[in-house]
């Protein structure tokens, strides 16, 4: 069983340009990643401000060496303390 992440990421209007600026370079790196077999972001029709967070990966090393990878990320400096809420599924306890 694959690892699946799903929610969403909350931006403030004086941060969603540089966000947005940085989501598709975020996205494409991700999607080249070993194991990652879908990495969605999309803007949420109804809740302004807000990213909506789909991804899987084929392992759970898939998973963490892709949490490592951001960690260090432009992606990670641009939305450093946004209010993230993520359900995920697929670890182990």
């Amino acid at each position: 069983m694959g690892v699946i992440l799903t929610g969403h990421v909350d931006v403030p209007p004086e941060r969603r340009a540089a966000v947005l600026a940085a989501l598709p370079e975020h996205i494409r790196l991700t999607r080249a990643e070993p194991g990652c077999l879908r990495f969605d972001v999309i803007e949420s029709p109804d809740t302004p401000g807000r990213l909506l967070v789909d991804e899987a990966f084929a392992t759970p090393a898939d998973f963490h060496s892709h949490q490592t990878r951001t960690a260090g990320s432009p992606w990670a400096e641009v939305t450093a303390g946004l209010p993230r809420t993520y359900d995920v599924t697929g670890l182990e306890p």
